[in-house]
C-alpha cells in the first residue's frame, strides 16, 4: 500500500469524526431544549372530523377570551356536614380573586352539595400561564383555605395539566440519563469491552441530538408538533435504535477482523456493505411504519410519525458513518481487553447459539410446534385487553393531587361536575333540545348557559343563531357509562328537527378518541403490514419468507397483547389502556420485530448462497444469535426506561415493547422462525435462486444417481 493511500484512509475517518464532534457539540444541547416547542395541551391533539373537534371550533364564539377551569371543593376536617357560615366564607374566598392576573373574569359563588358535606366554586384561569401554572394553583389553594375547619382540593382540567406538566418535568435529562446509564451497563456486562460501549452510547447521543435538533426547528417553524410523550418517545427510540444498527455491525466488523491476515481497512470494507443492507432495510421498516402514522386522524398519531421517522434516520447516519470512522481509527482496540482473535471460526464461537442451532436443525417439527402452540396460548388473552381508555384516577401512576380531587367532587357532586358535556344547537331550538337532552338517560341536567358560562334558560346568549347549553352527566366524566351517555345524547339531538345540535365537551372528546383510534388501527394494521412485506420481499428475493416473517411477528403482537391483558389487570391494577397504546404497541413492536428477522434472515441467505439453504441456517443461526439477542435485551430495557414517567400510557407503551421485544428475540427470532424455515427448506425462498438446487448440488445429484 502506498503512503499516499494510507494517508487517505486515515484522513477519511478522522474527517467524519470531527464532523460529529463538531454536530454533537452544536446540537447536543437540543436535546434538552425540545420541551420549549412541546405543548401537553391535550385538546391540541383530538380527532379533526371528530364532532367533539367542531364543538370546540364553534364554542370559542361564545367565549371573550379562552379560560381554563379550576374547581375549587371544600370539604369538613373531619368527613362530616360543614360549618354553618363556610359557603359565605368559600364564595368570599373565591370572590376576592377577581381581577388577578391570572384569573379570567369573576369566579363563581360556592355551591353546596346535595349531602351538604362539600361546596364546589368554579375559578376561570388564563390558559397560557404554562410553568406558572403550578404557582398559580398553590396561591388558589391558599386563598381558598381561609374557610376555617375545611380541606381544600383543586380539581378540573386546570389541575390536570399542572399535573400533567410535573409528570414531563425534567424528561429530557431522567429519561436519557436512565436509558443511557442502562445500555452502558448491559454492553459492559455482554461486550466486557470499556471503549466499544462507549462508542456506540457518544453514537447513539449524537444521533438524538441531530434528530433534536432538525425536530427542534420543524416544530419552532409549526411544521410538526411535539407533546411530552412525542419528545420521550423520540429519545428511546433514537437510542435503542442507533445502539441496535451499532451492534449488528460493530458484530460483523470483529467478525472479519478475526480472519487470517485482515487489517481494519479491509475488515470495515467487507463489514460494511455486507452490513448496509440489512441495517438500512430495518431503519426503512420501522420509519415507513412510523411514517404510515399520518394517515391517522389523531393528531398525536400524525406528530408521532414523522418525527420518530426523523430519529430513525439520524440514528442509521450515525451508525452507517460516525461509527465505521471510530472503528477504522481504533481497530482491534475498540474491543479491548477482548481483543478478536486471528483464528476465530466463520460460524462464531458461542457454544449456546451453536447448541440452539443444532436442536433447530436436529428437530424442527418439534421445535416450531411447541412455541407456536405456547405464543397461540398467549395471543388467546389479547382480546380481553380493555382499550377503551384510561380512568382519570389511573391516568397517574402515582399520589396525582388532581386525581383525588376529582374523587372527592365525584363523591359529592354528580359525576360529570365541572365537566358537562357542551352542546351547541340552533337558537330557535334551545328549549327543545335542552328538553331531550334532560330525558336522555345518565344526564343529570341540561340549560343553556349566558355569556359568563352562568345557567340561563330564559337568556342564554346567542352567537351567530347557535346557543350553548351544558349538559350534566350522572356518571363520572371518564368513564364508560358517561361515553355511552355521549352516544344515547348525540342520537337523540340529532333526531331534533332543525336544530343541527352538536354534542363535544370532555367526555365526548375521549369517546371520539376511542372510536378514532379504533379506525385508526383497521386502517394502520394493514398498511404497515404491507410496506414491511414489500421491504422483505425486495430484501430477501423471496415471497413466501416475507409472508412467514410477517406472521410470526404479527402473532408475537397478539401473544404479547395477550400477556399485557394479564399483567395489566392483575398486577399493575389498570382497568384499562390508552386508545393508542395497541396502535403503538403494534407499530414499535412489528417493524422493530422484523429488524432482528432482518438481521437474521439476510445473514442465512448470504451463507445460503455459498454452503446451502441447510448449512446457511445454522451458520446464519449461530453466527447472529449473541449480537441479535443482546440487541433485544439493550432495546427492551431502553423502553422501558420510559416507565420513570409516572403516566400510565408511558406505563403500558414501556412494557408491551420491553417484553414484547424480548419475546420475539428470545422466542420468536430464535426458535420459531429458524425452525419453521428449517422444516420448509427450499420452499421458503420461494420463487428466488435459493429455492432451486444449485448447480454443484445437481451434479453431485446426477453423480449419486448414476
Amino acid at each position: 500500500m502506498t503512503r499516499r493511500a494510507s494517508r487517505w484512509r486515515f484522513l477519511l475517518p478522522l474527517v467524519l469524526l470531527v464532523v460529529w464532534l463538531g454536530l454533537g457539540g452544536g446540537l447536543g444541547p437540543y436535546a434538552g431544549k425540545l420541551g420549549e416547542v412541546s405543548s401537553n395541551d391535550q385538546a391540541a391533539f383530538l380527532p379533526r372530523s371528530a364532532e367533539s373537534t367542531r364543538v370546540i371550533e364553534q364554542r370559542q364564539a361564545f367565549r371573550q377570551e379562552q379560560t381554563l377551569p379550576a374547581i375549587v371543593v371544600w370539604t369538613a376536617h373531619d368527613g362530616g356536614p360543614l360549618a354553618a357560615g363556610s359557603q359565605e366564607g368559600a364564595t368570599r374566598a373565591v370572590a376576592g380573586l377577581a381581577g388577578a392576573p391570572y384569573v379570567v373574569g369573576a369566579p363563581s359563588p360556592a355551591l353546596p352539595a346535595e349531602d351538604g358535606d362539600a361546596l364546589r366554586a368554579v375559578v376561570q384561569l388564563r390558559p397560557d400561564l404554562g410553568e406558572e401554572l403550578t404557582g398559580t394553583l398553590d396561591t388558589l389553594r391558599d386563598r381558598a383555605l381561609a374557610v376555617p375547619g375545611t380541606t381544600v382540593w383543586i380539581a378540573g382540567p386546570a389541575a390536570t395539566q399542572a399535573d400533567l406538566t410535573g409528570a414531563f418535568a425534567g424528561i429530557d435529562g431522567l429519561l436519557l440519563g436512565v436509558a443511557l446509564a442502562t445500555v452502558l451497563l448491559i454492553l459492559l456486562l455482554v461486550y466486557r469491552s470499556v471503549l466499544l460501549p462507549l462508542t456506540i452510547i457518544v453514537g447513539a447521543v449524537f444521533a438524538l441530538g441531530l434528530a433534536c435538533g432538525i425536530v427542534y426547528w420543524l416544530a419552532d417553524a409549526g411544521v410538526v408538533r411535539v407533546d411530552g410523550q412525542v419528545q420521550g418517545i423520540l429519545s428511546i427510540l433514537v437510542i435503542g435504535a442507533a445502539t441496535d444498527y451499532a451492534l449488528l455491525l460493530s458484530a460483523r466488523y470483529r467478525e472479519e477482523l478475526g480472519r487470517p491476515g485482515a487489517d481494519r481497512y479491509v475488515a470495515m470494507r467487507a463489514a460494511l456493505p455486507r452490513s448496509f443492507g440489512p441495517i438500512v432495510a430495518s431503519a426503512a421498516t420501522v420509519a415507513l411504519a412510523l411514517i404510515a402514522l399520518l394517515v391517522s386522524d389523531l393528531s398525536n398519531n400524525r406528530a408521532l410519525g414523522p418525527v420518530g421517522a426523523i430519529g430513525i434516520a439520524c440514528a442509521v447516519l450515525s451508525t452507517l458513518t460516525f461509527l465505521p470512522a471510530v472503528l477504522m481509527l481504533t481497530g482491534r482496540a475498540a474491543y479491548w481487553p477482548a481483543r478478536p482473535r486471528t483464528a476465530e471460526s466463520e460460524d462464531g464461537s458461542h457454544t449456546v447459539w451453536r447448541r440452539v442451532a443444532a436442536l433447530v436443525d436436529r428437530a424442527p417439527r418439534k421445535v416450531w410446534t411447541a412455541t407456536l402452540v405456547a405464543m397461540i396460548a398467549c395471543a388467546a388473552f389479547a382480546p380481553t385487553l380493555n382499550s377503551r381508555g384510561v380512568p382519570l384516577d389511573e391516568i397517574f401512576v402515582n399520589d396525582a393531587p388532581s386525581v383525588a380531587a376529582q374523587s372527592t367532587l365525584a363523591r359529592h357532586f354528580p359525576g360529570g361536575s365541572g365537566n358537562p358535556a357542551v352542546i351547541i344547537a340552533d337558537a330557535p331550538a334551545a328549549a327543545r333540545v335542552a328538553e331531550a337532552a334532560a330525558r336522555v338517560e345518565g344526564v343529570d341536567s341540561a340549560v343553556p348557559v349566558d355569556a359568563a358560562g352562568r345557567p340561563s334558560p330564559a337568556s342564554p346568549l346567542v352567537v351567530d343563531g347557535r346557543v350553548r347549553i351544558d349538559a350534566t352527566l350522572s356518571a363520572a366524566a371518564d368513564s364508560d357509562a358517561a361515553k355511552d351517555t355521549v352516544a344515547r345524547l348525540r342520537t337523540a339531538l340529532h333526531a331534533v328537527p332543525e336544530a343541527n345540535a352538536l354534542v363535544g365537551g370532555y367526555t365526548a372528546q375521549q369517546y371520539d378518541t376511542q372510536r378514532t383510534a379504533e379506525r385508526d388501527r383497521t386502517l394502520i394494521v394493514p398498511v404497515v403490514l404491507t410496506i414491511i412485506l414489500l421491504i422483505l420481499v425486495a430484501l430477501l428475493r423471496s415471497l413466501v419468507l416475507p409472508a412467514l416473517l410477517v406472521a410470526t411477528v404479527a402473532l408475537n403482537f397478539a401473544a404479547t397483547l395477550g400477556i399485557a391483558s394479564l399483567v395489566f389487570e392483575h398486577v399493575l391494577g389498570f382497568t384499562g389502556t390508552d386508545a393508542s397504546v395497541p396502535l403503538y404497541g403494534f407499530v414499535f413492536l412489528v417493524a422493530l420485530g422484523v429488524d432482528y428477522n432482518i438481521f437474521l434472515m439476510s445473514r442465512v441467505r448470504e451463507e445460503s448462497v455459498r454452503h446451502g439453504v441447510r448449512e446457511g441456517l445454522r451458520i446464519g443461526l449461530t453466527a447472529t444469535g449473541g449480537v441479535i439477542t443482546s440487541a433485544g435485551v439493550v432495546l427492551a430495557a431502553t423502553f422501558a426506561a420510559l416507565g420513570v414517567i409516572p403516566l400510565a400510557f408511558m406505563v403500558q407503551i414501556a412494557f408491551i415493547v420491553a417484553f414484547g421485544v424480548l419475546l420475539d428475540t428470545l422466542v420468536v427470532r430464535s426458535l420459531l422462525v429458524p425452525a419453521l424455515v428449517r422444516d420448509l427448506g427450499r420452499r421458503a425462498w420461494w420463487p428466488g435462486p435459493l429455492s432451486r438446487p444449485s448447480e454443484k448440488e445437481t451434479r453431485t445429484g446426477a453423480l449419486v444417481g448414476g
